[in-house]
């Protein structure tokens, strides 16, 4: 009898994933992106306990994946099969803000949150919501 292998990804682990996929998406990864996924990390109680040297184990993670085919299935089957649905907005609303961090919003931004949307269930007028709040908090 084998014992059930310990999950690869913690939920926060996932709510990583999921900032460094949004930054990755355009294929550009800006500081200011970069600094915001800092941030969240330090400063958000669903961090409080993370080893933040996991950070660059999941963002190798990450860009492996998108290497792949099938790879941002793959990603969101870890996701669905780690991160609670009680995170499903938290995790929009973290991706949301690192998209939003650098000004700009690329198409394949827009196309990968609407993707997120779609996996994470996130209810349109919730989505909205979340989107708008991002935009005002990055407005210049």
């Amino acid at each position: 009898m084998s014992e059930q292998a310990p999950h690869p990804m913690t939920p926060q682990d996932c709510l990583v994933a999921l900032m460094v996929a949004i930054s990755a998406s355009d294929e550009n990864i800006r500081t200011a992106e970069l600094v915001k996924i800092q941030s969240a990390v330090n400063m958000l109680p669903v961090f409080a306990d993370y080893d933040i040297d996991r950070i660059n184990t999941i963002s190798h993670t990450v860009f492996d994946l998108f290497e792949q085919e099938d790879g941002l299935d793959a990603l969101f089957g870890l996701i669905r099969d780690n991160l609670p649905e009680r995170l499903f907005e938290t995790a929009y609303a973290l991706a949301c803000d690192v998209a939003a961090a650098d000004g700009t919003l690329a198409e394949s931004e827009l196309r990968l949150l609407e993707e997120m949307r779609y996996e994470l269930n996130i209810d349109r007028l919730h989505a909205a919501a979340i989107e708008r709040g991002a935009r005002a908090r990055h407005m210049v």
